[in-house]
């Protein structure tokens, strides 16, 4: 904020993967119940030192034991913010930068409606969630529209990778045909 001396109303805390930012808004609340600015580019921007420009949103249902992912673009390649809006879920990205230090290490963090944090996770990442609640509503930013000509699947249980997911003892992920048929990591194109 140009000018004012009030302190920012979100946090940023990189994670183990320097670029892969927790977004903690602040959340004002009272015995009525609590309010927060979701989003604001002028507070994203200044606390994060990015120039993004968002340019769809999206909103999906899902429920328990559901994986979506692990999903990215090979052209309109997508930076999102991801958030929960009920339930929870564990969302994970996946590096596949080749130049980068974590190449192939994954970072995951719970995202829900009660922990109102957010994840951004810039462009040249496979992304997805696990849905840990019974239910939950997962919304997310991109920075380019979806082109579903270039999507590509990396396999969620690829062992070169080895994301932990927290999935119920004894219960499979719900999986869709495309997820189920993601593609092993020496298969997948990489940036």
């Amino acid at each position: 904020m140009s000018g004012s001396n009030q302190p920012l109303k979100i946090a940023v805390t990189p994670t183990a993967i320097a670029d892969i930012l927790i977004i903690e808004p602040r959340v004002f609340g009272d015995e009525r119940g609590w309010f927060t600015e979701s989003f604001n580019l002028q507070e994203f921007s200044q606390a994060t030192g990015l120039n993004v420009n968002f340019v769809q949103d999206n909103h999906s249902f899902s429920r328990q034991s559901t994986l979506r992912g692990m999903h990215y673009q090979l052209e309109k390649t997508q930076g999102r913010l991801v958030r929960v809006v009920s339930g929870s879920v564990f969302d994970v990205a996946v590096d596949l930068r080749k130049d980068s230090q974590t190449y192939r290490k994954w970072v995951g963090v719970e995202l829900s409606a009660e922990n109102h944090k957010q994840l951004w996770i810039p462009a040249g990442f496979a992304h997805g969630f696990l849905v840990l609640s019974t239910t939950a509503e997962f919304l997310y930013k991109t920075t380019d529209y979806y082109h579903p000509q270039s999507e590509v699947c990396l396999a969620w249980d690829d062992p070169l990778v080895g994301i932990q997911w927290p999935l119920i003892a004894g219960v499979s992920p719900n999986l869709n045909a495309k997820d189920s048929a993601g593609l092993p990591w020496d298969q997948v194109p990489k940036f």
